[in-house]
């Protein structure tokens, strides 16, 4: 599963605002931003909504020593 700082990459990564990825991923603002603040952990079944959100736009999450992102681009 991702991590809150592989979320916030995620987002910058493609320029999305909290309410982009929300809108995207169809939870709520209030989800992500508690998420990305860790301020709670949201259930495993939105965890893998947002991060199936991610790498539909081409993020790819690598888990290594250091959790991060990479961003595939389109052709």
């Amino acid at each position: 599963m991702i991590t809150a700082t592989q979320c916030r990459m995620a987002r910058a990564a493609l320029g999305w605002g909290v309410r982009d990825l929300a809108k995207k991923a169809g939870v709520s603002v209030t989800t992500i931003t508690r998420f990305e603040t860790q301020q709670s952990e949201p259930i495993r079944a939105t965890l893998t909504v947002v991060q199936q959100t991610f790498e539909a736009a081409g993020i790819e999450f690598t888990n290594g020593d250091v959790p991060g992102v990479r961003v595939h681009t389109r052709k």
